[in-house]
């Protein structure tokens, strides 16, 4: 890796002399954080809802069933109202870049220029085709209207893709080299293809679609508790349902592979995250548990589980977060509480595709019991959740650096006044915004989706496929 990873010691070469105030800081760090996590889960609809459009779209024409049909019909007007609201909080994020953190930008914007380049492209087939889906309902034929899908799933797929690299650059830096506190040669391809990619961008997508699928399944999985059971609620819970169960252990091993390879590349993150406090061999594995100053409160303790998991041997020794100075240090609490809701939700959202998995290789059928229809109805809720936790897990865990061993949170800030009144514009935008969104989708919610008329009418346009 062409890094020189030494500390950043002093302002970068641009006309930014001055430092932020700490409440200014605050309220950057705070603005980023919220802004993020909005975007994020409205970015995960508009990566996984698309393929589950189009694959209710062209199981329908495949088997000539209206009611995947409705459903694709009924998810690409969720998926509109979603790419718009999406496309408005991401432009908001690119815009944060620069005026929150215009140090980092001057830095490093060469290297991470070429992802976000290419997500911009990506970001554009993905909504001139978007546009060409909505309006070509009923005026393409069939088979034709469902390949303009195609472009859609995989413009977000790729957006998702570019967009995590610059994250992954930052927890990993490559195709960069730093002299006296300047970055004086760059590589931007290295810099993209770094060595946290893979599992970063591997991890992101993959929660994306457990994101979307459960959050889908659980609107029918509440209107089948309001007693609606006619098939198209039952497509409608088991389509989604079915792709987060088979995902969510892929995403167990992928998760797996990202916190070994965090234990190797930031070994504070990984302290932080399983609460080891100090470096010992045999270290244990703490479930649960809330971290008291250099203490380890109400956590179930395996003794020598970490080590076991992390190396294959209960007597490996693991790097505690005594071997780190202070001011490196993450906030230990935060950290490790985001990882143990993360790991926790996952493990739940497992449990229930297995309950699933088993129940329908018995019978074909859904499990009968009203708690798995709960459970479901609470599993996208859930699953946002797991992901809030996990970015917080993975910025948060990166503190005190922006970039990691290179440039510090606190010498990327813009230092001019008002970050704080900027925080309290955009909260009071995105309350806005996010109102208006579920306003709209609920009143999309309570219509009627299958009026008779419509089932003849699906049934009699497809029958000609």
């Amino acid at each position: 890796m062409d890094v020189l990873a030494l500390p950043w010691t002093g302002p970068l070469q641009v006309p930014l002399a001055a430092a932020a105030t700490p409440a200014d800081f605050m309220a950057a760090r705070m603005q980023m954080a919220f802004t993020l996590g909005v975007h994020i889960v409205f970015a995960c609809f508009g990566i996984g809802l698309p393929a589950l459009t189009v694959f209710a779209e062209w199981r329908g024409i495949r088997t000539g069933d209206p009611h995947y049909l409705l459903l694709a019909r009924r998810w690409a007007k969720a998926m509109g109202v979603l790419f718009a609201v999406g496309a408005v909080s991401g432009t908001i994020l690119s815009f944060e870049m620069g005026t929150l953190w215009p140090r980092f930008m001057a830095a490093f914007g060469p290297a991470i220029g070429l992802p976000f380049a290419i997500e911009g492209i990506a970001f554009f087939v993905e909504a001139i085709f978007l546009g060409i889906y909505l309006y070509g309902w009923d005026r393409l034929p069939p088979k034709v209207h469902v390949l303009t899908g195609i472009p859609i799933v995989l413009g977000g797929l790729a957006s998702a893709f570019f967009v995590v690299t610059v994250n992954a650059f930052m927890n990993d830096p490559a195709g960069i080299r730093v002299e006296d506190g300047r970055v004086v040669e760059v590589r931007p391809l290295a810099a993209m293809l770094n060595q946290a990619m893979p599992t970063q961008t591997s991890h992101m997508i993959v929660a994306a679609f457990l994101v979307a699928s459960f959050g889908v399944a659980s609107v029918y999985a509440v209107a089948m508790l309001r007693g609606r059971r006619d098939r198209y609620h039952r497509l409608g819970l088991i389509l989604p349902f079915t792709v987060g169960a088979v995902l969510a252990p892929v995403q167990l091993l992928i998760g797996d592979l990202a916190a070994r390879y965090v234990a190797d590349h930031q070994p504070a993150k990984f302290a932080a995250m399983e609460g080891v406090l100090r470096t010992e061999a045999g270290a244990p594995f703490h479930l649960g548990g809330i971290v008291d100053g250099d203490r380890m409160r109400f956590a179930v303790e395996i003794p020598n589980g970490l080590s076991l998991l992390l190396r294959f041997d209960p007597d490996a020794v693991i790097r505690g977060l005594d071997s780190i100075p202070p001011d490196a240090q993450p906030p230990v609490a935060v950290v490790h509480l985001s990882f143990q809701v993360m790991v926790g939700i996952g493990t739940l959202l497992m449990g229930l595709a297995a309950w699933f998995a088993l129940t329908w290789w018995r019978r074909r059928d859904l499990p009968r019991s009203p708690w798995f229809l709960r459970l479901t109805a609470v599993s996208g809720v859930l699953a946002a959740i797991a992901l809030e936790a996990g970015w917080v897990t993975t910025e948060v865990g990166r503190q005190p650096w922006i970039v990691h061993g290179v440039m510090r949170t606190a010498d990327a800030v813009n230092p001019n006044p008002g970050l704080t009144t900027g925080l309290y514009v955009v909260l009071a935008v995105y309350a806005v915004l996010v109102t208006a969104t579920v306003v709209v989708l609920r009143r999309m919610t309570r219509s009627r989706p299958v009026p008779p008329r419509v089932v003849r009418e699906e049934a009699d346009s497809y029958a000609v496929v």
